[in-house]
Order: structure tokens, then C-alpha cells, then sequence
């Protein structure tokens, strides 16, 4: 398993749950649906860090049953990865 560190996010503009279209880092990229399978099988694993602090990034799941990401609890806000920078995809 390789450890990736977020540091930027390419949110989703349209999406009323603030899903995360992609994740990115040094070298890497991931869209979401990638990033959830990575997580799942066991291939990657995702952290990141806001303000000093490390959070482990993880799936969960929406009643609706939709997956998304999201950081280990930490009791800190705001949310870690929606607090990092955003991008957007290259023209």
C-alpha cells in the first residue's frame, strides 16, 4: 500500500453535496471513483493535512448510498479536504 498525501482538490461545481470530483498530490491525480476503489482494496492510502493537522482520508456513505470522501473524525473544522486548494481540470 503507498501512503499519498492531499494537497489540492477539484471540487464538483454542480453537485449540491459538495461531492469531490478528484483528489491530487505530488505526482498524482485520482478522480473520485478511483480514489474511493483505491481506498477499498487496499492500494492507497490518503491523508492529509489542514492547519498542522494530519486527518486519514476515508469512504463513507450517503443514505442515499452514494459514496464520498471524507477525513477521520478530528473535531476540527472546517472540513479537511474541502479546506484544502482547489483546481480545475486542464482545458
Amino acid at each position: 500500500m503507498t501512503s499519498r498525501q492531499v494537497k489540492w482538490i477539484i471540487p464538483d461545481g454542480g453537485d449540491p453535496d459538495r461531492r469531490i470530483d478528484a483528489i491530487g498530490g505530488d505526482n498524482f491525480c485520482d478522480h473520485l471513483d478511483d480514489a474511493i476503489f483505491n481506498i477499498k482494496a487496499g492500494l492507497h492510502r490518503y491523508w492529509t493535512v489542514v492547519n498542522g493537522r494530519a486527518a486519514e482520508v476515508q469512504v463513507a456513505r450517503r443514505l442515499s448510498g452514494r459514496e464520498y470522501l471524507k477525513t477521520s473524525a478530528d473535531s476540527y473544522e472546517p472540513n479537511n479536504l474541502l479546506a484544502l486548494p482547489h483546481r480545475r481540470w486542464a482545458a
